[in-house]
């Protein structure tokens, strides 16, 4: 990664990864996009037809609309993480990692281009399923702020750990087992479809070590207005999570580590 010296920053490059990032999942859209809003949607039917009358939610929310925050939260960060994780090991499988390691782009701005691409598409999934979710179980919105920040906060978190997936895989599936053994169980077991505070011990313990929990309760709290957590605890561990995760990526990029096959 080019360690070049310049006065600001180069948008025109960060703009022009970002647009290259877009595009590379619209022109799949209907893999990328419209796959997991069909994946989630279904999750929602089976969940809630299995479990709809007999799981506990807090705060007397039905059941169906408890779990919807949830899985619109896993739609998000399982689409951010595989949005930067995937181009990152495709670029280098195929051996174009080169063009991109040779444009003029620091590796502040290279982060932010591959990121920005996860985070876009994270929320695009997010609000399709969003949408499609509101038809079956309507919802109010009860803080939209907070909403959008645990939204785009969870994507940036999830995005930054695909950067990280990506520059660590050097075979596809070496980046399934990243997906298969720490964000699916990561996002799946965060209480997206079970209230935490009704497991037994040990299990609500070690669920509250889960930091995803906090950004899914968070956000759950933002459409139903019903927490399990303190906020303040989700919004502490987001920045901290972005800030941790988007240092880390920045020195791996700089020292360009294994972005070469």
């Amino acid at each position: 990664m080019s360690k070049r010296r310049m006065e600001g920053v180069n948008w025109i490059g960060v703009a022009t990864l970002y647009r290259r990032e877009v595009q590379r999942f619209l022109a799949v859209a209907a893999q990328t996009v419209g796959g997991p809003v069909v994946s989630t949607l279904l999750f929602l039917v089976v969940f809630g037809v299995a479990l709809g009358r007999h799981a506990p939610a807090p705060g007397g929310v039905p059941y169906l609309a408890f779990i919807v925050p949830g899985l619109i939260m896993m739609a998000i960060a399982q689409n951010a993480y595989a949005n930067t994780s995937s181009s990152l090991l495709v670029a280098k499988v195929q051996g174009n990692i080169v063009d991109l390691l040779l444009a003029p782009l620091g590796p502040g701005e290279f982060l932010a281009g591959l990121v920005l691409g996860g985070l876009t598409r994270g929320l695009m999934v997010g609000a399709l399923t969003a949408c499609a979710a509101w038809l079956v179980v309507p919802m109010p919105l009860a803080n939209p702020a907070l909403c959008l920040f645990y939204a785009a906060g969870g994507a940036l978190v999830f995005s930054l750990l695909g950067v990280l997936g990506g520059l660590w895989a050097q075979k596809m599936d070496q980046q399934a087992a990243i997906t298969n053994f720490v964000i699916a169980p990561l996002t799946l077991l965060s209480g997206t479809f079970y209230a935490v505070s009704s497991l037994p011990e040990p299990f609500r313990s070690i669920a509250y070590v889960d930091p995803v929990f906090y950004i899914v309760d968070g956000f759950r709290h933002g459409i139903t207005g019903v927490t399990e957590a303190p906020l303040l605890t989700g919004v502490l561990v987001i920045l901290f999570a972005n800030a941790v995760l988007g240092i880390l990526c920045h020195r791996l990029l700089a020292s360009g580590w294994r972005l070469r096959q």
